[in-house]
């Protein structure tokens, strides 16, 4: 999300013509262009739509006070009452039932907001990233929701299907997903600034 307000009305105006089962969010919604006011709001929309979401680790870090002296930090003292509690009660995972199996929405990799897995990934790269090895081993969820490394993503992992929703955030190709795991397709959509939708890749899972 990172503070992109515009283009989150824009995805919720989208997705409010459609018959969602859900609408996930996985994070990272303060830190960004815009300032704590789009945090706001962002959070504010979120919740009307009842988004689950999960907190990414520009969330937690908001939290614990680290890394302010990043680019675009979002100050803590300007966010709303409402924003801090909402932020605070935001858990690293959620699982879902799916016609396809259990689903965890996450940031990263399971419980690890940092971890990712890269469209380039492969051998010691994907050996030695022990989030997706422990996933891979308890085989309890055979899809995977996650975000932060902000490349639109599907790959299939021995057992597990890693999507990566993307991002939108202006400079990332910003971009949402309706999935449709019935079907095993996703439709990924490409989100103007304004807020505006059009019609991206469609990937089979």
């Amino acid at each position: 999300m990172h503070t992109e307000h515009a283009r989150l009305q824009g995805v919720l105006a989208h997705f409010a013509g459609l018959s969602l089962d859900a609408i996930l969010c996985t994070g990272d919604l303060v830190d960004g262009p815009y300032d704590a006011r789009a945090v706001d709001a962002c959070c504010a929309a979120l919740q009307r739509a009842s988004a689950l979401t999960v907190s990414g680790n520009h969330d937690r870090w908001l939290q614990d006070g680290e890394m302010r002296d990043l680019p675009g930090a979002t100050d803590r003292e300007e966010l709303a009452a409402e924003t801090l509690a909402y932020l605070s009660s935001l858990p690293p995972t959620r699982e879902l039932d799916s016609p396809a199996g259990r689903l965890l929405l996450c940031h990263g990799i399971g419980a690890d907001d940092m971890a990712g897995v890269q469209p380039y990934d492969h051998g010691l790269a994907l050996e030695s990233n022990e989030a997706l090895q422990r996933l891979m081993r308890e085989r309890r969820h055979p899809y995977v929701l996650s975000g932060h490394t902000h490349r639109p993503m599907v790959r299939a992992l021995e057992g597990v299907t890693i999507i990566n929703a993307g991002t939108l955030l202006g400079d990332h190709a910003p971009c949402c997903s309706v999935i449709d795991l019935a079907a095993k397709r996703i439709q990924f959509y490409d989100v103007a600034q304004d807020g505006t939708l059009s019609e991206g890749e469609q990937w089979a899972l």
